[in-house]
């Protein structure tokens, strides 16, 4: 059988991998975190997570989590743990934990694409655990295992997400008291009050970067009527105004330029974002590990945005403790230019950490320790683990 050029080069990445203990056995945790103030897609009982715990052959342990959030996307608590269990586990045990492409090859092999990556959430955890793990491996923080020069903090960006119009000042005042400088706002479907919170949040924060996601919620005609409004408001980037779906609609914004356009949950994969970028679909991408199957295809696209000269922006999934941990570890590596929308740390209480992440003067620091750079509490999470 003649073999493609994907197979060939993937075939190369493993031959090029380290010898290495392979892995013996993979465990998953799941969680719930407690959750604090408002947010559009986080319901009682918490913000679902699943750790994700890869074991060597010679005892060695990486983690990674998976951060479903099913008002976000499609994956669930529970299809996660199954995923993982009963067909992601399955193809790993036994390879080499440094054949991070082959690693991807199995699991996208027993979890097909359909447009693009299946259960990616579920894959970015095995993805952040096999990260973890080679570190710990070579004694190594992930940054220096990539060679690069990282970040030592990233600033980050408070979000904002009021349900009326009086909640806007204590919200922003609130960020400013925790010493945020840059703000982020959920925005769609409703234009008028839109318009009102951009403004309001401008006029508070003169010289914020001010980021304006709709999650996919306008419509065309609504996101062409609003873009330039918002852009007059003092809005700087336009997040997802549109359904993923809908890729005439993100050209028609394009050419409208009134707002840079920065795509989310439509770009899971590094294929689809290149067929963007030569559609003319996109000014930037708002990055997330979770979404991108993990680190691995992450920093593909990042490299992609890049050498596009596109923007690109750093985001998350209201991520905790690991989760979070790798996308620091991300955004410092490629020398993040703008306020990172990380907003675990609004949003959640508890941790798993043997010493939690804690922003400071509205920055946060890199971790440093091999591999991800933080101790999971094992103790803690089995007793705690549902």
């Amino acid at each position: 059988m003649a073999m493609s050029r994907r197979d060939f080069c993937q075939m190369g990445a493993a031959l090029a991998a380290p010898r290495a203990p392979s892995i013996r056995r993979i465990e998953v945790f799941p969680v719930h975190y407690p959750t604090t103030g408002h947010f559009k897609f986080l319901n009682p009982p918490g913000r679902p997570a699943v750790f994700v715990k890869v074991t060597a052959e010679d005892g060695t342990v990486g983690w990674g989590q998976s951060v479903p959030i099913p008002t976000w996307s499609y994956e669930t608590l529970e299809s996660v743990v199954s995923t993982i269990e009963k067909y992601l586990a399955p193809a790993l045990i036994g390879r080499n934990p440094f054949d991070l492409a082959g690693a991807h090859q199995v699991m996208n092999r027993a979890i097909a694409p359909s447009f693009s990556t299946g259960m990616p959430i579920a894959k970015a955890g095995l993805d952040l655990a096999l990260h973890d793990l080679m570190g710990r491996l070579r004694g190594l923080n992930v940054i220096e295992f990539w060679g690069r020069d990282p970040l030592p903090r990233i600033p980050l960006s408070w979000t904002v997400n009021p349900t009326t119009l009086d909640e806007i000042e204590p919200l922003v005042e609130e960020g400013r008291r925790r010493g945020y400088r840059h703000f982020n706002v959920k925005i769609a479907p409703d234009a008028k009050f839109d318009l009102a919170l951009c403004r309001r949040v401008r006029e508070l924060a003169p010289e914020a970067f001010l980021w304006a996601d709709a999650n996919g919620g306008y419509d065309l005609a609504t996101a062409l009527y609003v873009a330039p409004k918002l852009a007059d408001a003092g809005v700087n980037v336009l997040e997802q105004p549109l359904p993923a779906n809908r890729l005439a609609g993100y050209r028609e914004l394009k050419k409208q330029g009134a707002l840079p356009i920065i795509m989310d949950e439509g770009v899971v994969s590094s294929v689809e974002l290149v067929e963007f970028i030569r559609l003319g679909l996109l000014d930037g991408v708002a990055m997330k590990p979770a979404r991108t199957a993990g680190l691995w295809d992450c920093r593909r696209q990042i490299e992609i945005v890049l050498e596009a000269g596109l923007m690109f922006l750093g985001s998350g999934l209201t991520d905790p403790d690991v989760a979070l941990a790798a996308a620091i570890q991300l955004y410092a590596a490629y020398q993040l230019k703008y306020p990172a929308a990380l907003n675990g740390p609004q949003f959640l209480s508890g941790s798993y950490l043997r010493q939690p992440l804690h922003p400071k003067d509205g920055a946060i620091e890199r971790p440093q320790g091999p591999g991800l750079g933080v101790e999971v509490d094992e103790a803690r999470l089995r007793k705690e683990a549902r």
